[in-house]
């Protein structure tokens, strides 16, 4: 019996008879076995470190919080109006501002340029709290680690001082420097380009590093822009951390660039079609009974287990592989609006008129431009303030917010909902009208990850462009994230086949669990191959002789 195939663009028969059938069985038996071994290393290094990684999630460093709770700003501190801080200090414009207290010490945070430092200005006198911006990360620091520090009295009492000056920036820099309570901080460091502690995946910068006197050697990484905890790192999840880097993201090659990607993507989907080939033998081939011939049963044991955990190495290798792909491509990198200075000659800021307007304590203030008007944009607390402590596992609220025209203080009616849609347009250049739906988004899922760092954000949805959204924070006016339909498969591939998302339903563990088992699996399915290779080269040199 003959099988024959005629090629499309040829006026020849292709025929394969049982020999040719024969031949090329054992030319794919030959590659798939030639492909197992330029492969079995890497795919040991990326099994292996996979298995870590859960572990890696779950031994994260313990933190008192991850959130700070906003307090209501306390009206009877604001003694110098903003604008004439800014005079008496001599800036003439600024592109940001809100109000930050370091224990019950209030400053004004100004940002003068989109990437400079912000400098504080004490609310009750307008002085400049020297380096303001490294004393703050570090409080933030404190806080984070071991909750709210002591109050300014109980400080000044065990540092010996009397703070007979009652000034407020000796007040704030003697809090930070001088404490006595918790662990000491032993450097604060301005972190301005992603390093191999802090990689990009953690998302934001520019961020202060914080480290402290303990013995696992902590660091916590903040932003004092929007008092965000960014990242912790101590010595146990460090060591993890390193091999994770050195066996499965092969930091050793990025010295090569991109050309590292292409590395990985050439091993990993070559990966990919020896496992095909196995499955291919399998199926079309049948394996000797042992008979008491330890090699045969070792040959058989091998087919069927590796057969079972095919299925899961062709996940783990094409999400891999297409991963790989798209990250050849160019990167989106967050960007902020484009926000007009506010010139210190124009404000007129007034706090007690604000709160009265708004009808509410304020938790927070800042100004934004939108449609060619600007307004105080005000947090305000309400009666049901959530408490959130841990960013992976805490659902966020979208904060009660009020937009009022710095003209007349007069309430722009869904404020909010219009200054997203009004970013997106900037961001997307496409007209307001144009947006779909709108849609707030307080939690991390399968689109908009952990990766993404930034929460609320609202979800502006297009219709053009494979169905683009973007993911814009209103609190900072930074595009969080722009995907469309495209990019979103890679999303649910590398979740779904890589990291076993199709489990979340069950929890963490269960999760945790299936990823950290096939992973195993596939270093005893490579572990095993290589053994009957020892062997099968071993008789083959004694049939030699």
């Amino acid at each position: 019996m003959q099988i024959a195939l005629r090629a499309r663009n040829a006026g020849w028969p292709i025929t394969f008879n049982h020999k040719t059938k024969n031949m090329l069985r054992k030319n794919i038996y030959k590659w798939h076995r030639t492909a197992s071994l330029i492969i079995s290393v890497p795919v040991l290094l990326w099994a292996l470190s996979g298995f870590m990684h859960p572990i890696m999630t779950t031994i994260r460093p313990k933190l008192a919080t991850q959130f700070l709770q906003p307090a209501v700003i306390d009206s009877s501190k604001i003694k110098m109006p903003l604008e004439l801080a800014l005079r008496e200090n001599h800036i003439d414009s600024f592109v940001s501002f809100r109000i930050v207290h370091i224990e019950d010490n209030w400053f004004y945070q100004v940002q003068a340029t989109r990437h400079s430092e912000p400098v504080y200005l004490a609310t009750l006198n307008g002085k400049l709290l020297t380096a303001g911006n490294w004393l703050y990360a570090q409080y933030l620091a404190k806080q984070f680690l071991e909750a709210r520090p002591k109050d300014s009295a109980q400080q000044t009492a065990e540092t010996g001082g009397t703070m007979a000056t009652h000034d407020c920036c000796d007040a704030a820099t003697n809090c930070v420097v001088n404490s006595k309570s918790g662990a000491k901080i032993t450097d604060a460091s301005l972190i301005s380009a992603y390093n191999n502690e802090y990689k990009k995946i953690n998302s934001l910068l520019p961020v202060y590093r914080v480290s402290f006197n303990r013995p696992d050697g902590i660091r916590i990484y903040v932003d004092p822009l929007t008092d965000r905890f960014a990242f912790a790192m101590d010595n146990k999840r460090r060591a993890f951390d390193n091999v994770f880097t050195l066996l499965h993201t092969w930091g050793w090659l990025d010295f090569l660039g991109k050309g590292k990607l292409i590395a990985e993507l050439l091993l990993v989907s070559l990966a990919f079609a020896t496992t095909v080939m196995g499955v291919y033998i399998f199926f079309t081939t049948h394996s000797k009974k042992a008979n008491g011939n330890r090699l045969a049963g070792a040959r058989r044991w091998h087919r069927y287990t590796s057969v079972t955990v095919a299925l899961f190495t062709l996940m783990f290798t094409f999400s891999g592989a297409y991963h790989a792909l798209v990250k050849l491509g160019n990167d989106r990198v967050t960007t902020y609006v484009s926000t007009p200075a506010y010139h210190a000659k124009n404000i007129r800021f007034d706090l007690t008129q604000l709160a009265a307007g708004a009808k509410a304590a304020v938790l927070n203030v800042g100004i934004v431009t939108m449609n060619g008007a600007d307004y105080w944009r005000l947090q305000v607390k309400t009666t049901t303030q959530p408490v959130r402590k841990d960013q992976l596992k805490d659902t966020a609220s979208m904060p009660s917010t009020l937009y009022l025209s710095t003209q007349n203080n007069k309430i722009l009616q869904q404020g909010e909902m219009i200054y997203a849609k009004w970013l997106a347009a900037q961001f997307s250049g496409q007209p307001v009208n144009a947006i779909l739906s709108v849609t707030p988004i307080t939690r991390y899922g399968a689109e908009y990850t952990f990766a993404d760092k930034r929460l609320p954000v609202w979800k502006i949805q297009y219709g053009t462009h494979y169905n683009e959204r973007f993911f814009v924070e209103t609190a900072t006016g930074c595009l969080a994230k722009q995907t469309n339909d495209i990019d979103l498969l890679e999303g649910y591939s590398f979740g779904f086949l890589h990291k076993h998302e199709f489990l979340g339903w069950a929890g963490k563990g269960w999760k945790d669990f299936s990823t950290m088992f096939w992973a195993m699996a596939q270093v005893l399915m490579v572990v095993v191959g290589l053994i009957l290779y020892s062997r099968w080269r071993g008789r083959k040199k004694i049939a030699k002789r």
